[in-house]
C-alpha cells in the first residue's frame, strides 16, 4: 500500500527514528530525504526515485 508523504512523517514521528538517521542508515543524503518529504510531490526520477519508493510513497515498477 503506497503511503501519503504526511504518513511517512506520522511514522517518523511515532517511532523515534530521526529522518537524518534513516538516511543514513538505508546510504541516502539526508538533505535529500528532508526535501523529498517537504516537497510534496513525488519524485520520478534518479536518486530521489530510489528514496521514494523505499519510503513507501511510491510503487516499484518491475
Amino acid at each position: 500500500m503506497i503511503k501519503t508523504i504526511m504518513q511517512v512523517r506520522e511514522e517518523f514521528s511515532a517511532s523515534g527514528i530521526s529522518i537524518a538517521s534513516w538516511a543514513r542508515d538505508n546510504h541516502f543524503s539526508p538533505d535529500l530525504v528532508y526535501r523529498i518529504l517537504k516537497n510534496n510531490k513525488i519524485p520520478q526520477r534518479g536518486e530521489s526515485h530510489k528514496i521514494a519508493i523505499k519510503l513507501g510513497i511510491k510503487e516499484q515498477k518491475l
